[in-house]
C-alpha cells in the first residue's frame, strides 16, 4: 500500500511537472538566408509549414545569428556565449584535430594581407550547456541531425564532444563528425556512423523528422526539449527530382530566387517541419509545447556546384535581397536570420517584432520561457527576450560579431568575407575590416540600415563622431570576450596576391582566360563571354582597360545590383577597334550599388588581350595590373 501510494504521488508530481514546464522544440535550419521563406517574402520558395508557424507565433525581422558561419553560431546557442568569448569561430569541429586554445595561425603567405585566427575545433565540456540545464530541470532532451561541434575520437577516449556529452539524452543519427550531407541527401547514407534503416532513396530530413515526430509522440505525459537542427539547405546540392521539376515549371529569372534546385530543398526542409509540428497536434500538447525557428547564418547566394541535376552551377543559390552578400560575410545577409517564436498562450497570433535578437540570447530566455532557473554562477553574454517575444519591451540595443576569418581575395567572389567585426547599434552599424587598407591599418564602413539596408553607402567618411563611439564599443567588446584579433600579415605583398590568383578576383565565364607576363588572353567558349568580378560600390563609376583585339567589335558594360540576377543587369557598350593597344574608356551610369561587375569582350571571334583594368567609383579608384 505504501509503495502504491508513493508510485500515485510520484505520477502525481510528474504530471505537475509537464502542466508547469512546457515542451521546447528548437528548429535550426542551416545556411537559410533571411528571405527564403515565404513569411519572410520569398515568392518562389514554398514554405507553408514555416508560414503556419509563423501565423501563430511572432516572427522577428531583426534577429542575428552571432557569426556568419555554423559552428560559431550553434556554440552560442547552446551556451549563451559569444563565438569570440568561446574560440569557435569558424566551422572547423569536424576536423580530427583537437585544438582548445584560442591564437593566431602560425603564419600566412605572401598573398594574404592578414593573419587569421585559428579556431577552436571543439566546444569545450566545461561550458554548461542550454541541453544540460534543461535536463537537470527535469526535461528529457534530444538532439536530431547536424551537430558539427566536436566528435569522439576513438584514440583518445578521454576527449567527449559530442550530442550525449553535452546534456542530450538521445541523438538521432549518429553522424557529429561530418558538416553536411557529404555527396548526397539520400540514403545509403555513407556519411553517417550508424545509418539509420531507410529505403535506397530516401531523403534525410525525410527520415530524421519521421524519428523526431516518433519522439515527440513517445514523450508527450512528460516535458522535452527537441533540438531539430536541419541539415537543409547546406550544401550538397541535390534534391527530390519531382521538386525540382516543380519548381523548374514556376521559375522567373526576373525573380532573384529563381534557382529550382535550391527551392526543392527548402521543400524538403519544410517537408520535415511540418511533419513535427503535425506530431505535436497530434500527440495533444500543442497548448504547451514552444516552437522556434531560426538559421544558423546567412542564405548562400553565390554560385553553387550542381551536382543532382546538372544545369545550376550558373545562377546562385539563393539571393538575399535587399540585404548584402550572404553566408560567410559581415554584411547583413550573412548574419541576419529568418526567426519565429511561438509560445502558446502568450505569444500573439501573427505578429511582428523589429527587437534586436540575437542567438546568444535564446540560452536565458528558455531558461525563462520554462521557468528553470540558471545555475547561480552561470554568466551569459545573451539577454533574455521574453518581453521581446511577449511585445512589451526590447531588452537589446545592440549586437556584435567577430569573425577573424577570409581573406581579401575571397571577399571578390563572397563580399564581406574578409577578418573583422561589427556593433550595430540602433539604426548604425560599423565594420571593422583588421588590417584592410594598403597601409596596415583597419578599414571601417559605417552604415544606417534603416536608410540604406544593402549597406551601399558608407558614411564613415560623414561621421567622425559617430565612428569613434561605435568604434570604441567594438573595442571594448573585443577586449572583453578576449578576442583574436587578426594582424597584419608582416610578408604580404601584392606581388604575391596576384600571384596566387592571377585575375585578381576577376572570374573568367564562357571563355578561357590565360596570364603571361602581364597580359591577360581571353579566348571565347560561348557567345556571351565575360570577366567579371565584385565590385561592392556606389553610384556612377568609370571603367577603364586597355585591350587589343585582331578584327575588333562590339562589347558592354554590364552591372548588377546586390542580390540580383542577370535578368536584371543594366549595361552600356562599348566597341574596341581593329589592330594595336588601345584603351577603352566606358562610363557607368548607376543610381545605386553595383554589385557585379562585367566586361563581355568580342572573344568569340578572336582572342582579346587586356593589359589593365582600372575602376573608379565614389572616390574609391581600383586598379588591377596582370
Amino acid at each position: 500500500m505504501k509503495f502504491t501510494m508513493l508510485l500515485f504521488l510520484s505520477l502525481l508530481s510528474m504530471a505537475a511537472i509537464a502542466a508547469d514546464r512546457p515542451n521546447v522544440v528548437f528548429i535550426l535550419a542551416d545556411d537559410l538566408g533571411a528571405h527564403d521563406v515565404g513569411c519572410f517574402g520569398s515568392t518562389f520558395y514554398e514554405t507553408p509549414n514555416i508560414d503556419r508557424l509563423a501565423s501563430h507565433g511572432v516572427k522577428f525581422t531583426q534577429a542575428y545569428a552571432a557569426n556568419p558561419l555554423c559552428s560559431p553560431t550553434r556554440a552560442s546557442i547552446l551556451t549563451g556565449i559569444y563565438p569570440a568569448r568561446i574560440g569557435i569561430t569558424a566551422p572547423v569541429c569536424h576536423l580530427p584535430e583537437v585544438q582548445l586554445e584560442k591564437k593566431l595561425e602560425a603564419a600566412a603567405g605572401g598573398g594574404v594581407r592578414a593573419i587569421p585566427a585559428n579556431s577552436i575545433t571543439r566546444l569545450k565540456t566545461e561550458y554548461f550547456t542550454l541541453a544540460e540545464a534543461m535536463h537537470e530541470a527535469g526535461y528529457a532532451t534530444a538532439h536530431f541531425g547536424k551537430w558539427h561541434l566536436g566528435w569522439n575520437r576513438e584514440k583518445h577516449p578521454e576527449d567527449r564532444y559530442e550530442p550525449k556529452d553535452q546534456g542530450f539524452d538521445f541523438e538521432f543519427p549518429h553522424a557529429p563528425n561530418v558538416p553536411s550531407p557529404s555527396g548526397s541527401y539520400f540514403s545509403p547514407w555513407k556519411w553517417i556512423k550508424t545509418p539509420p534503416d531507410a529505403p535506397v532513396g530516401t531523403h534525410i530530413e525525410d527520415r530524421m523528422s519521421e524519428e523526431a515526430a516518433k519522439y515527440i509522440r513517445e514523450h508527450k505525459d512528460k516535458p522535452f526539449f527537441l533540438n531539430y537542427w536541419a541539415y537543409s539547405v547546406h550544401a550538397p546540392w541535390n534534391a527530390k527530382r519531382d521538386y525540382i521539376e516543380h519548381f523548374k515549371a514556376k521559375a522567373d529569372e526576373k525573380n532573384p530566387q529563381h534557382n529550382a534546385l535550391y527551392a526543392a530543398m527548402v521543400k524538403s526542409l519544410d517537408d520535415g517541419v511540418g511533419r513535427i509540428l503535425a506530431a505535436i497536434d497530434e500527440a495533444g500538447i500543442a497548448d504547451r509545447t514552444i516552437v522556434i525557428f531560426f538559421s544558423d547564418n546567412g542564405g548562400y547566394s553565390y554560385l553553387p556546384k550542381a551536382t543532382d541535376p546538372e544545369g545550376f552551377a550558373h545562377m546562385p543559390a539563393t539571393s538575399n535581397f535587399p540585404l548584402k552578400s550572404g553566408k560567410a560575410s559581415l554584411y547583413e545577409g550573412g548574419t541576419r536570420e529568418p526567426c519565429i517564436v511561438l509560445w502558446p498562450g502568450r505569444t500573439k497570433a501573427g505578429t511582428t517584432s523589429d527587437a534586436l535578437f540575437q542567438s546568444v540570447d535564446w540560452f536565458p530566455t528558455l531558461l525563462a520561457m520554462t521557468g528553470a532557473k540558471p545555475r547561480e554562477d552561470l554568466k551569459f553574454d545573451g539577454m533574455d527576450e521574453t518581453s521581446a517575444i511577449l511585445g512589451t519591451g526590447a531588452p537589446r540595443d545592440r549586437v556584435f560579431c567577430h569573425f577573424p576569418h577570409g581573406g581579401h581575395n575571397a571577399a571578390e567572389l563572397m563580399p564581406g568575407y574578409k577578418p573583422g567585426a561589427y556593433v550595430r547599434k540602433g539604426d548604425w552599424k560599423l565594420i571593422r575590416f583588421f588590417a584592410d587598407n594598403e597601409d596596415g591599418s583597419d578599414l571601417l564602413e559605417l552604415y544606417n540600415l534603416k536608410d540604406d539596408i544593402g549597406e551601399t553607402k558608407n558614411l564613415a567618411a560623414e561621421k567622425p563622431e559617430l565612428v569613434r563611439e561605435l568604434n570604441q564599443l567594438l573595442s571594448d567588446f573585443l577586449r572583453e570576450t578576449d578576442a583574436v584579433i587578426p594582424i597584419r600579415n608582416p610578408n604580404y605583398k601584392k606581388e604575391s596576391a596576384i600571384s596566387a590568383d592571377p585575375l585578381q578576383g576577376w572570374k573568367a565565364r564562357g571563355c578561357d582566360a590565360v596570364v603571361t607576363n602581364g597580359i591577360v588572353t581571353i579566348t571565347g567558349k560561348n557567345n556571351a563571354p565575360f570577366l567579371g568580378v565584385g565590385a561592392n560600390v556606389s553610384g556612377k563609376a568609370t571603367v577603364k582597360f586597355r585591350a587589343r583585339c585582331a578584327n575588333g567589335g562590339d562589347g558592354k558594360i554590364e552591372w548588377l545590383t546586390p542580390g540580383t540576377n542577370s535578368a536584371s543587369a543594366k549595361s552600356v557598350p562599348f566597341t574596341l577597334t581593329a589592330g594595336d593597344w588601345q584603351t577603352a574608356t566606358v562610363n557607368v551610369p548607376a543610381d545605386g550599388a553595383i554589385g557585379i561587375l562585367r566586361i563581355y569582350l568580342p572573344a568569340q571571334k578572336q582572342a582579346v588581350d587586356i593589359d589593365w583594368i582600372e575602376m573608379k567609383a565614389a572616390g574609391k579608384p581600383r586598379r588591377w595590373e596582370f
